[in-house]
């Protein structure tokens, strides 16, 4: 099922009245109005429907919604991407910059599953995006567009007596689901499976997104920062990025918790990098990307070993993947980062047998945990991470997610307290 506004009836995509074709600018900013060491992207961001995609000061963020589309089922992604085709194909564009991000662009937040789910892109009234040595502003609007002055919003307020306690299973339930994996996975049944774990916060009071924005971009920097629809998170995972028909997407699969000594984590990393199950369960995930893209681009490249990618709270065998795409005007991003999920790195190896699994043993909706996340503009450019480190905000209520890999070796309880590592992001920001 889809639901737009602003589609057009007769195309049979959604439901809503035609209100003209969007008119959009794009200006050019004095970059040293959006200093990334101030922060100053996030810092423009009002309470009501922030949006973000930001990394290390670099990125878009938006508000307002010029229009938007909500998608469910196995037709989501290519809902979202006609809708989209046709909507920037009417546009008024005005584009003094022209680079990706500019001119029109649409936030997204794609369901994991086929069902049940609900995925979404929005058209912010207003985004401000800096690349590099480019800073501008763009304004969309139907038939005409509003001149929004730019300024630094209130601050959000930190959230009050937040309390925690566990998802749909506690830990030891969860660790039972584990053992159950491996052993499907010793009988043949499956190479791989990614199970996934909620935990719930409750606050006194409505929690507000930015403040976990805020916490997250500054406690990690190398994380793409993201908001779309009251889903908030860091994630280190990019899924799809395309630029001017370059594609690349970075692999992460395979993690050891940090201790915080700087020489001891050396070493794990060192035997992170020869761990024979992390290096099968990294295998699986390279391999999956690199057969998904493979039909949609000319040449890809798959580097032979991974790097380890250092982050402040877990360290990830990591490796970057690369290709051209065949045809810039029929393959999105979005088309790509539909094509590429799930993953072996959310799913599991193969995928179609994995992902039955996971849904008999999570016992949870992961909603748009671990599914694609991102923007893409009228050109078909973008970036699409995963929903990873992340949280979905409902009033007082935060459900915080991580998700580990499981193969042959996987052992419970270290899989459990690789699991609590992974929260630490999203916890750290509301508790701190």
């Amino acid at each position: 099922m889809t639901t737009a506004q602003g589609a057009d009836p007769d195309r049979g995509i959604g439901l809503g009245v035609t209100a003209g074709p969007l008119v959009c600018r794009t200006v050019r900013l004095d970059p040293s109005l959006l200093d990334p060491a101030a922060g100053s992207l996030l810092d423009l961001l009002p309470p009501d429907g922030p949006l973000s995609w930001v990394r290390r000061g670099e990125g878009l963020v938006g508000w307002g919604s010029a229009a938007e589309i909500s998608t469910a089922g196995a037709e989501r992604f290519d809902d979202a991407d006609t809708w989209w085709a046709d909507l920037v194909a009417a546009a008024v564009v005005r584009d003094e910059v022209g680079v990706p991000g500019t001119g029109p662009v649409a936030f997204g937040s794609f369901a994991f599953a086929d069902d049940p789910g609900s995925s979404t892109l929005v058209v912010p009234e207003v985004i401000v995006g800096r690349r590099g040595d480019d800073a501008w502003l763009t304004t969309v609007g139907r038939s005409s567009i509003a001149d929004p002055r730019l300024g630094v919003a209130a601050a959000p307020e930190p959230p009050a007596e937040v309390t925690f306690s566990d998802g749909a299973l506690d830990g030891e339930a969860w660790m039972s689901a584990v053992a159950a994996a491996v052993l499907r996975i010793e009988s043949g049944e499956v190479d791989k499976v990614v199970l996934a774990r909620d935990l719930l916060a409750t606050a006194a009071e409505p929690v507000d997104a930015r403040w976990i924005l805020q916490r997250l971009a500054a406690a990690y920097p190398m994380c793409w920062t993201f908001h779309v629809d009251g889903l908030v998170g860091a994630t280190p995972e990019m899924l799809v990025r395309r630029d001017r028909g370059l594609v690349t997407s970075r692999v992460l699969a395979g993690t050891i918790r940090r201790t915080g000594d700087d020489g001891h984590d050396l070493a794990l990393a060192a035997a992170l990098a020869r761990s024979s199950k992390d290096l099968e369960e990294h295998e699986y995930a390279v391999r999956s990307v690199a057969d998904a893209l493979r039909p949609h681009c000319s040449s890809v490249n798959v580097p032979d070993s991974p790097f380890v990618l250092h982050l402040p709270n877990v360290m990830h065998l990591a490796t970057d993947v690369a290709g051209n795409v065949h045809d810039a005007r029929e393959v999105s991003s979005l088309r790509l980062a539909a094509a590429l999920h799930p993953s072996a790195a959310v799913g599991g190896t193969p995928t179609p047998a994995a992902v039955g699994v996971i849904e008999e043993l999570e016992s949870m909706d992961r909603g748009r945990y671990a599914g694609p996340v991102g923007w893409i503009d009228a050109a078909g450019d973008g970036e699409w991470g995963l929903a990873l480190r992340s949280a979905e905000v409902t009033g007082s209520t935060v459900r915080l997610f991580a998700g580990c890999g499981i193969v042959a070796g996987s052992d419970p309880e270290a899989e459990l307290a690789e699991a609590q590592a992974k929260f630490v992001p999203v916890r750290d920001a509301l508790s701190s």
